[in-house]
């Protein structure tokens, strides 16, 4: 598709090699848009912006890029938002550093609605992914937008469990938007995509560079009211989620786990911190101002044996001695237990509880 002349001064504007954040602000400040910058000699510029910058500048980007842009807008999935747009997100004016462009593919409508940010790790247990999901399912079936960043583990769970309702989900990611990352993703891009939104501030073809993610995270949770981590180690990017959402005026929730386990680490220095300790969406939703009705629990959640098993790992020796059963009997319910969802097998013949 031809592109209007606003939005190809836009893109010439924003893919100007080494021109960053900073001096976009700064130029768009002193001339008032990208047409006017872009109208302005080097000698001009060159007392605003580096030399290179200036001269770059001048000397405009590649088309190939703008062809491949205009291209990849024949899609009538794909839009442009620039931060002048009526539909560009209203939550984002309000942080720091607002991106001055999105890539977009999906509903621009979820963009504008209120939402949930649900982040945690990558290598998530399986009593994590089961919460990221449960959780996001009914914040979207309170209206809730659920807002993550298609990344393994948690994110992944939470974007299917914002799917499955009315709320839906929107992935922030920190690549073009004509890649997927990770692949292993690429079918839950594709239902994104259909029934949500997928949002990068990267030109198409960014691969997933590291330095990215930090920077998508700030929209992460800049277009939602609250920020979940459902597990986090005291290395896990998901914290820096949560710093930003606080430095936003987010609020932020954290679900406690076991003090074994690393994967509770971080989730446990946030509520040390202040972040709410939640146990249910309803919780959040509460602290919202939404209204909810718990899902009812699972019946297996009831059976006699939890009484001994706890919610830390246990072997079935020790299991033996605090029931009273046999290996045999414990092995017997234990398999029917696993195959309800119920509980978990881990390495070294251990058993957790997960529901």
């Amino acid at each position: 598709m031809a592109l209007e002349s606003n939005l190809r001064d836009w893109l010439k504007f924003i893919l100007t090699p080494g021109l960053g954040s900073e001096g976009q602000r700064k130029l768009l400040q002193v001339f008032g848009s990208p047409t006017a910058v872009l109208q302005q000699p080097h000698s001009t510029l060159n007392q605003y912006v580096r030399q290179p910058v200036a001269r770059a500048i001048a000397e405009g980007v590649d088309e190939t890029v703008i062809a491949t842009t205009a291209n990849w807008l024949d899609d009538p999935l794909n839009r442009i938002l620039t931060v002048a747009d009526a539909d560009y997100p209203q939550a984002l004016l309000n942080i720091p550093d607002p991106p001055l462009l999105l890539y977009v593919k999906g509903r621009l409508d979820l963009l504008n609605t209120a939402s949930l940010a649900i982040v945690g790790s990558r290598n998530a247990t399986t009593q994590g992914l089961r919460n990221a999901e449960a959780f996001a399912k009914s914040a979207s079936e309170a209206g809730l937008c659920v807002i993550s960043g298609l990344a393994q583990g948690i994110d992944a769970a939470a974007h299917r469990g914002g799917l499955q309702a009315m709320g839906a989900s929107v992935a922030v990611v920190g690549t073009g938007l004509d890649k997927v990352y990770p692949a292993s993703n690429r079918e839950l891009a594709h239902q994104l995509a259909q029934h949500g939104c997928i949002v990068s501030e990267f030109p198409l073809g960014t691969p997933p560079l590291p330095a990215n993610f930090p920077r998508r995270n700030r929209i992460i949770s800049g277009l939602s009211l609250g920020c979940l981590v459902v597990e986090a180690s005291l290395q896990s990017g998901s914290l820096i989620t949560a710093r930003m959402a606080l430095e936003q005026g987010r609020d932020v929730f954290a679900i406690p786990g076991s003090i074994h386990s690393p994967q509770s680490k971080g989730c446990h220095s946030l509520i040390k911190q202040g972040a709410k300790l939640v146990e249910s969406a309803q919780d959040i939703l509460e602290e919202l101002g939404y209204h909810h009705q718990p899902i009812a629990a699972d019946p297996s959640t009831e059976h006699p044996l939890f009484d001994h098993l706890g919610f830390d790992p246990v072997d079935t020796e020790t299991l033996s001695q605090r029931s009273g059963l046999t290996v045999a009997e414990l092995s017997a319910i234990l398999l029917r237990l696993e195959l309800e969802g119920a509980i978990a097998p881990l390495p070294g013949g251990r058993y957790q509880r997960i529901t």
